[in-house]
């Protein structure tokens, strides 16, 4: 766990992993969607 002088920096990192997994989670739609689409 992070201790008190690296709260900040613990803070960004979480931040920057959440805005990841939000991006990939929408990319991965996106290809799945398109997949689809072609085999369709």
């Amino acid at each position: 766990m992070a201790g008190n002088g690296n709260m900040k920096q613990a803070e960004g990192s979480y931040s920057g992993f959440t805005a990841m997994m939000k991006w990939g989670t929408i990319a991965s739609f996106a290809v799945a969607a398109f997949v689809v689409w072609l085999i369709a």
